[in-house]
């Protein structure tokens, strides 16, 4: 840092044509900016300037030198100009995971709807379920199911879905023997508790017979008659071939949190990004309700 300095006001005494002349816009007084000449031209080994009290006129190796100055300040206002221009007009590459149950239905809709309007930003999209390391995958920003315990990030709360326990529409299920389609994230001891709205609840247990990879596969299934299984309740309208099994009681509710590795200034593409899955995600659960 003293090295940028050093030629930044060395290009500022050359630009001035004085020493006093170069402190008076800088606001700095005579002495330092000599002192700072003094020093840099005793880092080099060199003269930089050659000085009299009328004129000041550089050397052959002042000449070399403050080119190199002017090409160095240059790259740094193209590079505060750039950042700036940034906040202004957002440009650039936003990485987004976010599971399959909600890339889909929730965050792809919400990018697009308000990415359109800026065309220099580059998305990547990464669907999986399991929970990235943000600063391993070079992750902006995260759709979470569930808090995070990563006390590195910023987390937000932007909503609630609940799974629904469902079947094939047409299907009547019979939960003392039917097949249990599961989401690879539950296991294969599926255990569930079932609320009613006066607060009471059940208990039900099932085997996994089945298990799939992602959502979608889990309500091809379901669809196809092959078994009961859980699915989110902001997925359903999307799937008219599939039903609840229960119509009066439900799942504890699932907390979405959007997650970021920046903590202090957010890049105005992941402002966008939240609010407009935050929005969307409104929309969507007003729809449903």
């Amino acid at each position: 840092m003293n090295k940028l300095r050093h030629m930044n006001l060395f290009m500022r005494i050359v630009e001035a044509g004085s020493i006093t002349k170069a402190a008076e816009k800088l606001g700095l007084s005579k002495s330092v900016l000599s002192q700072h000449l003094k020093q840099l031209e005793g880092e080099l080994a060199t003269t930089l300037l050659k000085r009299t009290t009328r004129r000041q006129s550089l050397t052959p190796s002042g000449e070399r030198f403050y080119a190199h100055c002017v090409k160095m300040h240059q790259i740094s206002e193209q590079a505060w100009d750039e950042v700036m221009a940034q906040q202004i007009e957002p440009a650039g590459k936003l990485t987004i995971t976010a599971p399959h149950a909600l890339m889909d239905s929730l965050v792809v809709p919400a990018l697009t709807k308000t990415f359109l309007a800026h065309p220099k930003v580059r998305l990547s999209l990464i669907c999986q379920d399991e929970q990235l390391d943000l600063m391993h995958h070079d992750i902006d920003l995260a759709i979470r199911v569930g808090r995070s315990q990563d006390s590195r990030y910023k987390q937000r709360l932007i909503g609630q879905f609940y799974d629904v326990l469902c079947k094939a529409k047409h299907h009547t299920p019979d939960l003392s023997a039917e097949t249990y389609i599961a989401n690879h994230w539950q296991g294969t001891q599926i255990n569930h508790t079932f609320y009613k709205a006066g607060g009471s609840s059940q208990k039900l247990q099932f085997m996994a017979t089945h298990i799939t990879d992602n959502i979608y596969q889990t309500i091809s299934l379901i669809s196809a008659g092959f078994g009961i299984g859980i699915v989110p309740n902001i997925l359903l309208p999307q799937y008219t071939q599939l039903a609840p099994v229960y119509t009066d009681q439900h799942l504890m509710a699932t907390d979405v949190y959007t997650v970021h590795p920046y903590t202090s200034a957010v890049p105005t593409t992941v402002k966008l990004a939240q609010t407009a899955i935050k929005t969307a995600f409104d929309d969507l659960m007003f729809n449903i309700t």
